[in-house]
Formats: C-alpha cells, structure tokens, sequence
C-alpha cells in the first residue's frame, strides 16, 4: 500500500457520493470492506451497493474483512481508543496483503473524513505512511440540516459542534445559540433544562429507513427517546445526529 484514497460517502444513501469520489474508487487497486457484525450488516451492504453503482474499473477489486471491536470495559477511554486504532491499522494492512502488488487502497468513510471520523489518525498509524488523498462528502450534519429545511446557524451567530459526552459533562456550550450533536448514544440532551430550547433531531440520515422528529425538547424529547430505542431494537443499530437551538435571539 503506497497511497491510501479516503473517500466520504455521506450518510447512507448512495447518490451522496461526488463524481471525484467515484473518480477516485476506479483508480484504486483494492477497496477495502469493514465488516462489524450480523447486526450491522447493513453497513456493509451498503457501501457494497455504492461500489456495484459506481465501480466501472474490472482491475479494482473489492476485499471484505472484520473490523476490531473497542474494549468498553477498559476504565482508561483514551487508551482503549489508541488500542484500538492500532487494531484497525492491522487489520487494514492484513486485508490489503491478501491482494498481493495493490499500491491504491481505497476506503468508503461514513459522512466526511474530517469530522468527528478517526480514519485519518489510524491511516497515521500505518508503517510504512502511503501517501493520503481525501475525497470529502456529505456530512451528518448538512445532512440533518437538509431533511429539515432549516439553516444551520442564525444571521450572523456562530455554532458549536460538539458530542454527547461533551454535553453531559459541561451541558449547553457557551457563547452560541445553536449546537450540533454527535456520538450520542445516551440521549445526552435529557441532562438539559430543556425550558427555552427546541431540537430538530434525525437518524439513519439518507437511507430509506430516516427517522426525523422537531420540536420543543420538553415535547419533543420524549417522543424522540421512544422512536430511537425502537429504532434501534428493530434495526439492531442506530445512527443519529440532533441540532439544540435556544429561543435566545429571534432569527
């Protein structure tokens, strides 16, 4: 591996990939597959639906391996994560050793390799460093935006992007009226006084199975905590992002 291509594939729905993606993905030798088990097979599936749309070159070829999990047990959270970045690093230089004389690897990231995604720091952690060429896509973010017809900031008001832990250890950010939510798997916004504050709320973003909710969080809360948990058991995975907008300033 001589040169790794990461390309952003947005958030579930194949048309989100750009044409310089699919650019990109017929140059490559080998397109790496993760797999994370029977319960989200989807994941797979889907990028694997994006390659039998797109992938026009007969010399690319598609390799499937299982991707580590993260020890959640492990009391230390940044050292379980370095653990287990250098797991997947492995893991990506094994599956690209089974295609022998492949110096373009190529990997679908979910939404964009910039934000909130580790691809970039574990492609760091391969020996010897490819060279890093990063096709950008659709974020969850511009995503959730777009399902709800709503602007992402007020007239002149900066946002904050932020995670679920980060809400639940300092709540609401300071200085701004409209905060982003990532990696939330705890429905972080129950911590809130939710007096004075509305959320616009989506998951599994571009797919057929998007769910959105919008509202008051006092109203809309509630019902979003039942939707996600029987999203969740029927799906036997969930990905959601949520927008907080305070009623501060009129827009």
């Amino acid at each position: 591996m001589n040169e790794l291509f990461l390309i952003g594939i947005g958030t579930g729905n194949p048309d989100h990939l750009t044409f310089a993606g699919a650019s990109a993905l017929n140059q490559a030798d080998l397109v790496l597959v993760p797999r994370k088990g029977p319960d989200k097979a989807d994941l797979a599936d889907l990028r694997l639906q994006i390659l039998a749309k797109v992938l026009t070159n007969p010399a690319t070829q598609v390799v499937e391996f299982d991707l580590p999990l993260r020890d959640a047990a492990n009391p230390d959270y940044r050292a379980g994560v370095d653990d287990w970045h250098d797991a997947i690093a492995a893991a990506w230089t094994r599956a690209a050793a089974r295609v022998p004389g492949a110096g373009r690897v190529a990997l679908l990231v979910w939404g964009d390799p910039s934000l909130y995604d580790s691809t970039l720091r574990i492609a760091a952690r391969l020996t010897p460093p490819p060279r890093i060429r990063v096709e950008p896509g659709i974020t969850a973010i511009q995503a959730l935006c777009a399902a709800h017809a709503i602007p992402l900031n007020r007239i002149g008001s900066p946002f904050t992007v932020t995670t679920g832990r980060q809400l639940r250890d300092h709540g609401f950010p300071s200085g701004c009226d409209t905060c982003l939510v990532m990696l939330d798997g705890e429905n972080s916004f129950q911590t809130l006084d939710p007096q004075g504050l509305e959320i616009w709320w989506g998951a599994y973003l571009g797919m057929e199975a998007q769910i959105l909710d919008h509202g008051p969080l006092a109203e809309a809360g509630p019902r979003i905590l039942a939707t996600r948990s029987a999203a969740r058991q029927a799906q036997g995975w969930i990905m959601d992002i949520y927008l907080l907008r305070r009623h501060s300033a009129p827009d």
